[in-house]
């Protein structure tokens, strides 16, 4: 959404899309459009496969006058490729990644929708792995630009005033050293991996406390884990929470410990905040945070590696501190958001011959569900 509220008006005209199923209970999309004061359209769904919204999104892009139609995950690539096909669009996508565990999205949805990213005429991948993946797949090399995944210097800032009562709210005393992490509770991002990391690390730090932040299907296991690993009260899973800033103002220590990402946006919230991180050598993570310059990286997989780096941060506050405004300095720089957009906008020029009248050309912009990456 913020790509669309600083779009140039008088070059862009950008509709945010989002097809929302009406089961969705947990929706601030459109709030958050109205405040950034986007042309935001909802298409309502009744389940993943309803025919009705193709209708809708026809009359969208005639209405509109939409020239480019930019799709962010599989179903939205699909529907790109086939208003393509009927309303003469210019298809593109942004590749973010395949990280789903379910069978369908292993089985059926991915490998179809690689196929179909083979066949567009541009695609961005978020990393240089994706890169790779998407040329093997057949897309060819000279169609696919690797732009980083970037962030609000701006919106993401850390604030000295707000890290006391953040520590408190969360419950944590200001002796404590707080390991924080971020991101969907799915098998990928191996949460798992991080709760044994910190029972080595607390065994000789017993101050150390664990402190994720997200929901999802292994949260009860998680939670269970957490039980048998550490003593009572060392680690907190939060669930969802809208207030992320003050997770990151609590916390002394951002891990990462996935195994498979794209370019993960918890850390690039996390070098926003300055706060040191540590993380796997997942997806494009070491092209976001450089290692030993902006982050340890670790292999993925390694309990004790992983364990090791967060000893080294705690041991070593000036090292780690100075990888912290490191980090800063970079997503105030190539990976702030503007620079970003600006390099997504050089894309749709070069997609469309020449301004359509009045307002320029139109770019229909499918909004993804933002989960903690």
């Amino acid at each position: 959404m913020l790509g669309a509220a600083q779009a140039d008006p008088t070059e862009f005209a950008v509709t945010v899309c989002y097809i929302r199923d009406r089961r969705d209970d947990v929706f601030t999309l459109d709030k958050r459009a109205t405040a950034l004061g986007l042309d935001y359209v909802e298409v309502e769904e009744g389940h993943s496969f309803d025919p009705s919204i193709w209708r809708a999104l026809r009359r969208l892009v005639r209405e509109r006058g939409i020239q480019i139609v930019h799709a962010h995950d599989y179903k939205t690539d699909l529907l790109a490729l086939l208003l393509a096909a009927r309303e003469g669009i210019v298809p593109l996508a942004t590749v973010h990644g395949w990280s789903g565990h379910s069978w369908r999205e292993r089985y059926c949805y991915y490998p179809a929708d690689r196929k179909l990213l083979a066949r567009y005429p541009r695609l961005i991948a978020v990393s240089g792995e994706l890169k790779r993946q998407l040329v093997a797949a057949r897309a060819p090399a000279d169609r696919v630009t690797v732009i980083l995944n970037a962030i609000d210097p701006d919106r993401f800032k850390w604030s000295p005033d707000l890290a006391l009562a953040s520590r408190a709210r969360f419950g944590w005393a200001n002796h404590h050293r707080v390991i924080g992490a971020v991101g969907r509770l799915g098998p990928e991002k191996r949460f798992d991996l991080l709760i044994e990391a910190v029972r080595r690390v607390h065994q000789t730090n017993p101050d150390v406390r664990l402190m994720i932040a997200g929901d999802g299907q292994l949260r009860p296991d998680l939670t269970a884990l957490a039980s048998r690993l550490l003593p009572s009260g060392v680690c907190s899973i939060l669930g969802h929470t809208d207030d992320m800033a003050s997770v990151y103002h609590a916390m002394d220590v951002f891990v990462l410990s996935s195994d498979h990402e794209g370019t993960p946006n918890a850390v690039l919230e996390a070098m926003a905040f300055t706060r040191p991180v540590v993380a796997t050598d997942a997806g494009g993570t070491a092209e976001l945070a450089r290692p030993n310059e902006h982050a340890l990286i670790v292999p993925t997989g390694d309990a004790g590696q992983l364990a090791d780096a967060i000893v080294t941060v705690l041991s070593d506050p000036i090292g780690a501190q100075r990888r912290a405004r490191l980090a800063r300095a970079r997503v105030e720089g190539e990976l702030s958001f503007s620079t970003r957009m600006h390099a997504v906008e050089n894309i749709y020029r070069e997609l469309v011959t020449g301004p359509g009248p009045g307002r320029g050309f139109g770019v229909l912009r499918w909004n993804r569900r933002e989960t903690r990456a």
